[in-house]
């Protein structure tokens, strides 16, 4: 069960200063917990306490930096029911599912202790003609500086920890600011944090606060990046308010996935039934479009539709529920909609479509126009579109007929096709003989157009994170 409240971290230290938030239980729609809520006042002390306590950072050995993690490990692990439970509750997540995330957590983390000690920098031959003969250069990775670190409500552990630790391994001090709706993994990740007695004084901040009193995440010019998970129209709105700080955006899109005539029918709906409707398809790379080939088209959809219809709803700390509640009635209410729109526009209802409070059924529809929001916007609710293709070049046009382009999905045993899709695919990533919900945490992650800038994945975040320093040697 969780505490009755929650601190927030300032400057790295638990502070009950008030119980504004209240994190409700996203089943039963009740309070579960209170959390402490900062203002624009907290928000620059942290910010001023991380700027002071990056020299202190920047100092640490690479094995004391490793050693942070490491004790994180340690204590996630330790911790891993609570942390489930936790995220069940302030998530709505199946347990499945949550203990899933959490086990990703300590993955991310554990990826992030070996490659704090291969930050590496490289001898450079200098010599490129005689007016630079005697001359060697070097560089080395060095932090950037301060961070901030905004996270969204999906994967309030595991998106989190892709902003925490790849910090940490870089030797950046940050601000984070959770999603107000799923505080509470963050603060638990403070908490664990707090222990650990390498960790600079100040180094880190873990704020919940309102939309309103945010603004000096993005424009406080004592942050020199902001790392933003969450929607396209706030993550490009920040983009514009960043000033001179580099921003890298992990933003939203609508994933289309190829089942072509090669393909095993059994296999592809397994992975697509995980791909759409895992976590209520509230994840940015959900399996949204689906264009099944028409050799196969009609076996395909009576197979697909008779498995949707039989996921287990209902409560998320059922061992056997699959599908849980979105993240508020609003949000179902936003989804129902659209489904309502795109039927009225002419779609056909396949499977699902009703509504109960936050509980919305598991959908599939077909013959959707491509201008309803149901299809070129981002569902981030449990909903599938079919529909056929003859050719396959023509499918490849259609999967970059949108203004995302995170990740795809390709079922083919041509290997000319997978290398085509790889080649004309205006995605992040192209994921052969799987759905393009599928992610592995030290893999480059993020998008093209509007679903992001730059790319996640310990190894590239601390990219973003460290800044290349040369040095140049004369030889008389």
């Amino acid at each position: 069960m969780l505490k009755d409240s929650y601190p927030y971290y300032l400057a790295s230290e638990p502070c009950f200063a008030n119980t504004d938030l209240d994190v409700t239980n996203k089943y039963t729609g009740e309070v579960a917990t209170k959390v402490a809520l900062a203002d624009a006042q907290v928000i620059d002390k942290a910010i001023a306490a991380a700027e002071k306590a990056q020299p202190a950072m920047t100092a640490l050995a690479p094995y004391e930096r490793q050693a942070i993690l490491e004790h994180c490990v340690k204590r996630f692990t330790e911790r891993a029911d609570e942390l489930g439970k936790a995220l069940c509750i302030e998530a709505g997540k199946p347990i499945k599912d949550a203990k899933g995330e959490v086990g990703r957590l300590i993955d991310t983390f554990k990826i992030a202790a070996e490659e704090s000690v291969r930050i590496n920098g490289e001898v450079v031959n200098l010599e490129i003609s005689a007016r630079a003969k005697g001359y060697q250069g070097m560089t080395k990775k060095v932090p950037i500086g301060p961070c901030s670190f905004i996270s969204p409500f999906n994967f309030p552990l595991n998106l989190a920890a892709h902003k925490v630790a790849p910090a940490i391994a870089a030797g950046c001090t940050f601000v984070l600011k959770p999603a107000s709706r799923t505080p509470i993994g963050a603060l638990i990740i403070g908490e664990v944090l707090a222990e650990c007695e390498l960790m600079p004084k100040g180094a880190f901040s873990i704020l919940p606060c309102s939309r309103d009193g945010a603004d000096l995440f993005t424009t406080d010019e004592r942050l020199k990046l902001l790392s933003f998970t969450g929607s396209p129209d706030v993550g490009w709105a920040l983009k514009a308010k960043a000033g001179k700080k580099p921003v890298v955006l992990e933003l939203g899109g609508n994933a289309a996935c190829i089942v072509d005539e090669d393909a095993d029918i059994s296999d592809a709906i397994d992975r697509i039934i995980v791909g759409a409707y895992y976590q209520s398809g509230q994840s940015c790379i959900s399996v949204q479009r689906l264009l099944v080939h028409s050799a196969i088209y009609d076996e395909f959809k009576s197979r697909y539709v008779e498995r949707v219809e039989a996921l287990v709803s209902g409560d998320p700390s059922d061992e056997d529920t699959f599908i849980g509640p979105m993240i508020s009635e609003g949000e179902a209410k936003r989804l129902e909609g659209w489904i309502k729109d795109a039927k009225e526009a002419g779609a056909s209802v396949l499977c699902g479509g009703e509504r109960d409070g936050a509980m919305l059924q598991a959908t599939v529809m077909e013959n959707v126009s491509k201008d309803c929001d149901a299809s070129a916007e981002e569902a981030f609710g449990p909903l599938s579109i079919l529909q056929p293709f003859d050719d396959y070049d023509s499918a490849l046009e259609e999967v970059n007929n949108s203004r995302y382009g995170l990740q795809a999905g390709i079922f083919t045993r041509d290997i000319y096709k997978a290398h085509k899709a790889w080649d004309v695919l205006e995605v992040g990533g192209v994921v052969i003989g799987d759905v393009p919900s599928w992610r592995v945490d030290n893999m480059p992650y993020g998008g093209v157009k509007d679903s992001g800038l730059g790319r996640e994945g310990i190894r590239y975040a601390i990219e973003d994170m460290t800044e290349t320093r040369l040095m140049v040697i004369r030889t008389p």
